[in-house]
């Protein structure tokens, strides 16, 4: 199914407290490891020579952004498990701040400074109503300077992630993915 343009004026955004599906997957899809780091899943989509990404507390400690901020500790466990979302699935804020701590909010704003990208596939994060949700701080209808919901869709679209023309997720069962 070819990628669905979101006129933004569409959007029918609901909170999250609409009732939530039962029937979501447990089960993770196996990651092969890194060869020398064993701790951490291979990425799913990069060789893992093509970026940079700490690993160990020291190399993280020395890491700073490209405006030179530190990586909180909140924001490295935010990108190590979002790195284990396998391709072709996703998962939803809340899902990841249940696992890592912190809330829905913060593992946004974390997602929003991933310096990481597309390493850290951030993308593959969405609302826990099913809707598509932010990417790089645009969140659906309630941005309408920008195009980063389209760019979304298309990485989506191109691992298997489909959406309606409103922006909530096709096949709920077979897509969602709890780490």
């Amino acid at each position: 199914m070819p990628a669905v343009r979101i006129d933004k004026a569409s959007f029918s955004y609901k909170p999250a407290g609409k009732k939530r599906l039962n029937s979501l997957h447990t089960d993770a899809e196996p990651l092969n490891q890194v060869e020398g780091n064993g701790d951490l899943p291979a990425p799913t989509t990069l060789k893992s020579q093509d970026i940079y990404y700490p690993s160990t507390t020291s190399e993280r400690a020395a890491f700073r952004t490209g405006a030179g901020k530190a990586v909180t500790s909140h924001q490295w466990d935010v990108y190590d498990f979002v790195r284990t979302i396998p391709i072709g699935r996703v998962t939803t804020y809340k899902d990841v701040c249940v696992a890592v701590g912190g809330s829905p909010r913060s593992v946004g704003n974390a997602l929003r400074n991933n310096p990481f990208a597309p390493y850290i596939p951030c993308h593959r994060v969405i609302a826990s109503n099913f809707f598509v949700g932010g990417f790089f701080g645009e969140w659906g209808k309630n941005d309408k300077t920008g195009t980063r919901c389209n760019q979304k869709l298309d990485l989506l679209s191109s691992e298997g992630v489909n959406f309606t023309k409103t922006g909530y997720l096709v096949d709920v069962d077979a897509t969602i993915w709890k780490g």
